[in-house]
């Protein structure tokens, strides 16, 4: 078997194309349902999205969430039905052809008629559903789309009227008259969930208007009420105190003068006392404040009407004065003006108190386009927010006006028209949601939520208060309400199913909409005539939350279906949902079955662009999604995404660079990994004779002797272990970071501790002499890598099946064959921990000779010493002074590969005492902040100076007290100062840097020598051997001639060297070093003495690193010299030479 090239390079977006293509010819998605077919059922609900706007971040962050989450199910052995959803009714659609249209108001629907109308709606549903199908499946997401659903189907609607029917059978549906949201853009209310989507700060005129009263013991005083909503005033029915509070007569030193006039009798008001200072500001030293009385006293004044449109109407019991505790003094007068058409709390009071009377029409001068009607003829066909000046001149010229000011708020406006919201009383068709509260909150318990807070405390409180929930729409395009109803609507017909309407009606209907319903009648059975249906569409979200059932055809159809698969295992969306499709999901599942929709659910937070703002089209402040994939393949903006705060229910702030960085730390370094194993796996192959194969059941794997072959396989099973605990408890944002940091430790450290044995290179014995490789110790590393890589593939290809397919299309070929359709990694199992595997003392040991070499790398970079410069020795100090202790186990266990990775010669500890240790401490003045107040000071001077015992506290991860405060050792940083107690003094050539972490410190001794210097240019010698068979493209197993000359042209004839560098010889190419400048003749000779110093004595390492020896002009084979591969003009320090590749065939 011999491997697929793996070139040096890849663009991971065409690749991903390719493996697209190849996933379209074995049709890959449906062929791993049918392998899964008769396994386990894992349930997934989709919400379904509109298609009348294109896929954004957030669409793509929620999809990538849910594949990787069912994709993991799949692989661990369920069928996973997965199919994709449509939103196709409601607001969004009909907003869309009102402004194709131009439609203003319900009545132009009806004159082009309801049929024309959805008509056009029904042309738009499904605009984008192609760049849906492109989007998603381009993300890598595996959806099924042709047998998808839509709200618009009627086997769908027919379901919704089953769920509903279900409500009305159990006495949950009821017809209400009340203040509810309402759209003006989309002449329709609104849920109060859907009102709370979208607050603005807006400017509004906050007004102050004085009411006189005509009765009662302060007959003649003006009371004063506060107001944002101007146009409420015209259908003011009375006036509402809160009868604990106390009140004031606040009355004018001097009344107003006009010039020309007779002075004004002084006026007086009426106020809560708490409000004196908002209401008469810096201007209450005109006024006298009398006594104070309770709002109780107040209760059955009446007075002056501001406006005298509905006097006649209400008569004696409007005008008054009533009492209710919901007014509070915290704002405004502490007095509420009550108009009950346009306030929940209005409404409610002015019933309770007789005002308006249960059934009778309310004062709602308005129409559903937010006009005024000819109820108020002065402000008839304004809208009411337009209307607010004109009604604040009447008020001043009536002198009622007492102040006008503008204010800023938070304001609730259309989540579709973007149009300030205005509460209003219609009549709508209510779901009693209150009846269920504790039933929400237990079947919430039931389920479980990623994360936890938002369950707990988001969607909790909300339900808690949730209230009454208005299903019905005065829309047209939309599921209509199954509810045909008498005149007086005494008599109610809740229908079910397409078959009970024609069994009551005689019409047989295959559409439900309105344009083929809502001519049919059904006779009553209480002698009212015919029965009609109501006008009413459901709101779009009772649909979405019916969708477990409805998707199903349920009951008509699937049943055994749906009842083995509900609750559904899986579902997943944004935070905005939990007062959306979560919320409408829960209710309806607990009025019906009394049980939570859903098992497990995560929760992911907002994308927004990179100012922080929302992503606008407008605004351009987000890189399109198409070209990010594009530019950087979909791989890597899925684990972006999913490795970010988002998927914690936090927010994302979108950075294409981002993408890139996965790209450059994951993507890459896997690939280079991998293909770092085929490269060598073949020449493995050429050198053996024989095929390279894996048997993954063999047990030799578990005889390992190499302790970096034990530790990466004991790592990658912990992880799978890791992976797929944390995988069952759906918590991404956990997973994701782990399984970067493995792909770091395989890329990074395994390869990087074994790429000579992997390659196979050549044995120098202590003598110098050479063996050759130990093939069997070269394919024990190959099949450790193999079986590293091989699981780590399957363990990614949830969170990245581009690059997962395209790594086991070439690995799986040395696999045993099999009957089963292993034709790609989605159709194979997610890899099994095995115990036997597992090393936590080798992964111990592991990470412990990380940590030192990191330390040692800190040093060389921070004194700028390169890697390739040898050092004497290497020092550590370990707290724990005891021979034994694991530490110093792990290091004599690893201390090859410590020498190797720091380029020293010697590793030795240290006796705590044989150095001072001297920790100092600095205080975190940005930590303590406040907390230490006029302490701050004393602290960071104590810090300097803290004593041993205390620093051994901090270390030990105890607290310590200072001037009275109790601190942390998060308060606190600590560096270490390391000196010889003895040999700083003696020997003043010795130069060591330290490094600390916790309670190891490394020294590294930087001195230099003559012995050193030359293993440093034999490296440098090394390096560029390697560079020049990198530029020639040779590969590992490519064997050749390397001839070093020092016969370069003198200086003094530059040119002509250049141009002899620069011509190409017979069969090769030629490239030409720079020259050296500032260098004395002496340094020159001095370094050309070391070069042939080095070609001499350090031959057995050039056999170990480059696999030759590096020969001189007169040691080339003649039958060698027609075969040059490239030649280059080079320069170590100031010494130029040549190096001349020739083919050793």
């Amino acid at each position: 078997m011999t491997f697929d090239n793996v070139p040096e390079s890849i663009s991971f977006p065409k690749s991903e194309e390719e493996i697209l293509a190849f996933w379209k010819q074995i049709d890959a998605f449906q062929q791993s349902l049918r392998l899964s077919e008769g396994r386990p059922r894992y349930s997934f609900y989709d919400g379904p999205p509109f298609a009348t706007g294109l896929p954004h971040y957030g669409h793509i962050l929620a999809g990538t969430i849910k594949d990787v989450v069912t994709r993991f199910w799949a692989l661990r052995g369920y069928y996973v039905e997965r199919r994709f959803g449509w939103d196709c009714h409601g607001l969004p659609v009909e907003f869309e052809i009102d402004k194709k249209l131009g439609i203003k108001s319900p009545d132009d629907v009806l004159k082009m008629g309801i049929a024309n109308y959805n008509a056009e709606c029904r042309s738009i549903v499904m605009r984008y559903s192609t760049e849906w199908e492109v989007t998603v499946t381009r993300t890598g997401r595996w959806i099924d789309f042709k047998n998808d659903y839509k709200t618009l189907n009627p086997e769908f609607m027919e379901s919704v009227w089953w769920v509903f029917r279900q409500l009305f059978d159990k006495n949950l549906v009821y017809r209400g008259f009340k203040v509810m949201p309402y759209s003006m853009g989309c002449h329709t209310p609104l849920s109060n969930f859907e009102a709370n989507q979208n607050y603005k700060d807006t400017v509004d005129p906050a007004v102050t208007v004085g009411l006189r009263l005509t009765t009662g013991k302060f007959a003649g005083h003006q009371a004063l009420a506060w107001t944002t909503t101007p146009w409420t005033l015209p259908s003011n029915l009375a006036l509402c105190v809160n009868p604990a509070l106390n009140y004031v007569v606040v009355t004018e030193k001097k009344g107003k003068t006009v010039e020309g006039q007779e002075p004004e009798a002084p006026k007086s008001y009426i106020v809560a006392h708490s409000c004196l200072g908002s209401v008469f500001g810096n201007k209450l030293d005109e006024y006298t404040v009398g006594e104070e009385f309770l709002g109780e006293e107040l209760v059955g004044s009446r007075y002056e009407p501001l406006f005298p449109y509905f006097r006649e109407t209400y008569g004696d019991r409007a005008f008054r004065i009533v009492s209710d505790s919901y007014v509070k003094s915290d704002s405004g007068t502490g007095i509420v003006h009550q108009a009950p058409a346009f306030g929940e709390d209005d409404y409610r009071v002015c019933m309770e108190h007789g005002v308006i009377l249960k059934g009778e029409a309310l004062p709602c001068p308005i129409d559903d386009t937010g006009a005024f009607t000819s109820a108020v003829p002065e402000y008839a066909g304004q809208n009411v927010k337009a209307a607010d000046k004109a009604i604040i001149r009447a008020l001043t010229a009536s002198g009622n006006l007492f102040k006008n000011v503008q204010i800023t708020h938070s304001y609730p406006f259309c989540w579709r028209s973007d149009t300030p919201l205005i509460y209003r009383a219609v009549p709508s068709w209510f779901i009693r949601v209150e009846d269920l509260v504790e039933r929400l909150l237990k079947n919430n318990t039931d389920s479980y939520w990623v994360p936890e807070f938002v369950q707990t405390q988001r969607f909790a409180n909300w339900l808690r208060d949730a209230r009454d929930w208005a299903v019905s729409r005065n829309r047209f395009w939309g599921t209509p309400l199954p509810l045909w109803v008498s005149e007086d609507f005494e008599e109610v017909v809740c229908i079910g199913s397409v078959e009970e309407l024609f069994e009551l009606s005689g019409v047989r209907v295959t559409d439900l909409h309105r344009e083929s319903i809502d001519h049919i009648t059904i006779p009553s059975k209480q002698g009212k005539g015919d029965l009609r249906r109501v006008t009413e569409v459901f709101d779009c979200w009772f649909e979405s939350g019916s969708m477990p059932y409805a998707q199903q055809h349920y009951p008509f159809e699937n049943k055994d279906v749906f009842e083995a698969s509900f609750p559904a295992d899986f579902v997943a969306e944004g935070l905005d949902q939990t007062r959306g499709w979560f919320y409408t999901l829960l209710v309806i599942s607990t009025a019906l079955f009394d049980k939570p929709p859903f098992k497990n659910l995560i929760v992911n937070g907002l994308v927004l662009a990179e100012d922080g703002r929302k992503m606008s089209k407008r605004l351009a402040n987000y890189p399109d999604p198409t070209k990010v994939m594009d530019a950087h393949g979909a791989d890597a903006l899925r684990i972006y995404l999913i490795d970010s705060p988002v998927v914690r229910a936090e927010v994302l702030r979108f950075q294409e660079r981002g993408v890139q960085r996965v790209v450059r730390d994951l993507l890459l370094p896997w690939y280079n990994a991998y293909r770092f194993f085929v490269q060598n796996a073949d020449r493995w192959s050429t050198e053996a004779g024989r095929p390279f194969e894996h048997d993954p059941s063999s047990k030799t794997a578990l005889k390992l002797t190499n302790l970096t072959d034990r530790w990466v396989l004991a790592a990658t099973h912990n992880l799978i272990s890791f992976v797929t605990k944390e995988m069952e408890a759906y918590r991404l944002y956990t997973v994701v970071p782990r399984l970067l940091r493995h792909v770091d430790q395989l890329t990074n450290w395994y390869v990087r501790l074994n790429r000579r044995r992997l390659r196979g290179d050549v044995l120098v014995a202590e003598d110098g002499s050479t063996m050759p490789a130990d093939q069997e110790d070269t394919l024990t590393a190959l099949r450790t890598l193999f079986e590293a890589l091989f699981l780590m593939t399957k363990m990614m290809a949830p969170f990245t099946p581009f690059i997962a397919e395209k790594i086991y299309q070439n690995l799986y070929k040395c696999l045993p064959t099999t009957e089963e359709d292993v034709r790609s990694v989605h159709f194979t199992s997610f890899p099994v921990p095995n115990p036997a595997y597992f090393d936590p003392e080798m992964e111990r040991a592991m990470g412990s000779m990380q940590r030192i070499i990191e330390l040692g790398r800190v040093i060389r970079e921070r004194r700028n010493v390169s890697i390739k410069n040898p050092l004497r020795e290497m020092i550590i100090v370990d707290a724990d002074a005891s021979e034994d202790s694991p530490l110093r186990a792990d290091v004599a266990m690893l201390e090859e590969y410590i020498r190797d990775e720091l380029n020293v010669v010697r590793v030795r500890f240290a006796e705590p005492g044989e150095f001072n240790l001297n920790y100092q401490a600095s205080a975190n003045a940005a930590r303590l902040g406040r907390r230490v107040g006029r302490s701050m000071q004393e602290i960071i001077k104590s810090a300097r100076a803290l004593p041993t015992e205390d620093i051994k506290k901090l270390l030990a991860g105890e607290n310590i007290t200072l001037h009275g405060h109790e601190l942390t050792p998060e308060d606190f940083t600590l560096t270490l100062r390391l000196l010889s107690s003895d040999e700083s003094a003696a020997e003043g050539s010795v130069d060591r840097e330290s490094n600390m972490d916790g309670n190891i410190a490394v020294l590294l001794d930087l001195s230099r020598d003559q012995q050193l210097e030359d293993i440093g240019c034999a490296r440098e010698l090394v390096n560029r051997v390697q560079r020049l068979r990198k530029e020639a493209q040779l590969s590992v197993s490519d064997v050749v001639h390397v001839c070093l000359s020092l016969e370069v042209p003198a200086a003094e004839n530059a040119q002509a060297a250049a141009a002899a560098a620069a011509a190409p010889a017979a069969g090769g190419k030629r490239k030409k070093a720079a020259p050296a400048a500032g260098v004395s003749a002496e340094e020159m000779a001095a370094d050309r003495e070391q070069l042939v110093r080095v070609l001499a004595e350090q031959q057995a390492f050039f056999e170990r690193t480059v696999r030759s020896r590096i020969i001189t002009p007169d040691q080339v084979p003649e039958a060698a010299l027609p075969h040059q591969i490239i030649t280059d003009v080079a320069e170590i320090r100031s010494t130029k030479f040549v190096l001349t590749f020739y083919r050793a065939d």
